[in-house]
């Protein structure tokens, strides 16, 4: 699943291709990716005439900024967009196709179908879900020390399940946490109220300063990710731990071991 710099660096990419596309009809081949409204006959008209002004982004969620709404998409496993030509042919995985007045296409392609959109009007996205539901950002001015100590005092959970959490911290996946626990010294399965203050100030660091990094590569491609210029990101040749099962641990030389 993309995290928060895989989405960012589709985030600049769909900035480049569609920042002031008007769309003039949508079409959409697989409504159950549409979760709101309720009807997806009521998603395709809501945008037709719409302007892509801009598109920013919370977590793992894109937000595209309209002229009258707000298109919240996730794309989840394997979700992903790319502008084509009208004549281009259209692959079989393409679910959701939105037509602009030139001509080019905006096309959201899902072998897995897990992804999803949830259209609001502009300026209501954030006291519903599934953004209202989201904690801060590593790197956001919310994610205090206090805050974080506070969160990770207040559970039995382990460490890597309370990383994973989208309310408590939002952006980090598997990919992530793995690394930011590696950089920090902290054991995944450590109880998350037995750590100390450095411990929490050092694990808050580097959960900014990983994804900062990863950001700056254009994030981590493992499995099929790309954004939408379909390139691929070099963070991947960074990581210390994700996906090393068994071979040598840059620390201690050992195997490194999955649970």
């Amino acid at each position: 699943m993309p995290e928060l710099p895989e989405v960012e660096a589709v985030r600049r990419s769909l900035i480049e291709l569609v920042a002031g596309q008007r769309i003039t009809d949508v079409t959409v081949g697989w409504p159950k990716i549409i979760k709101s409204p309720e009807q997806y006959e009521q998603f395709q008209d809501a945008l037709k005439g719409q302007t892509i002004h801009d598109v920013d982004r919370k977590g793992k969620f894109l937000i595209f900024l309209l002229d009258d709404y707000c298109l919240v998409s996730h794309l989840r496993m394997e979700g992903n967009y790319s502008l084509h030509k009208q004549e281009d042919p259209v692959d079989k995985h393409t679910h959701v196709v939105f037509h602009f007045s030139d001509g080019m296409e905006l096309r959201y392609r899902d072998v897995r179908k897990f992804g999803t959109m949830h259209l609001f009007a502009k300026g209501s996205e954030w006291t519903v879900p599934p953004l209202s539901k989201l904690g801060p950002e590593p790197f956001s001015d919310e994610f205090t020390l206090e805050y974080f100590k506070g969160k990770l005092s207040n559970t039995e959970r382990v460490i890597k399940a309370v990383l994973l959490d989208q309310s408590i911290v939002t952006g980090l996946g598997n990919i992530y946490v793995d690394e930011v626990l590696f950089r920090s010294g902290i054991h995944p399965e450590r109880k998350s109220r037995t750590l100390t203050d450095q411990e929490i100030l050092i694990l808050r660091e580097q959960a900014a300063s990983t994804l900062k990094e990863s950001i700056n590569a254009g994030g981590s491609s493992v499995n099929t990710y790309m954004n939408s210029h379909g390139q691929s990101g070099t963070y991947q040749n960074e990581l210390k731990v994700y996906g090393r099962k068994d071979q040598e641990c840059y620390r201690c030389g050992a195997a490194v071991q999955k649970n």
